[in-house]
């Protein structure tokens, strides 16, 4: 049972990931995937806010935390998107833009527990 229960939670947050990359977005700077992650993050500080006080089943926490922000989230498209920005001399960009994704996704868990509370 827990198996289905995160790949159905996975299958939700690879659909929900999936639908953000089709907003319409041009440029160089990865916008989406860090609105991802930081959404991700937010997401996964509540469940976990939530699942702390006992608000939250053991099966809907695995539902939520591992099966829709597992695969919600994209920390391995991040991390080659940084190394992208980074082989391409785009110093600025690349630094910022992993900066960002690490201080967003810190901020979004600790919103998220507080949120939660």
């Amino acid at each position: 049972m827990n198996v289905l229960l995160a790949a159905a939670g996975g299958a939700l947050g690879a659909a929900g990931r999936y639908g953000i990359s089709l907003l319409p977005w041009r440029g160089d700077f990865p916008l989406l995937t860090l609105c991802t992650n930081f959404l991700g993050a937010l997401l996964i500080g509540f469940i976990v806010g939530a699942a702390d006080q006992g608000r939250l089943s053991p099966g809907w926490t695995l539902f939520w935390k591992t099966g829709v922000c597992g695969g919600f989230t994209t920390f391995s498209t991040f991390s080659l998107e940084g190394l992208t920005l980074l082989e391409q001399k785009k110093w600025l960009l690349g630094g910022s833009y992993v900066a960002l994704s690490l201080g967003l996704c810190l901020a979004g868990v600790a919103l998220g527990r507080r949120l939660a509370k």
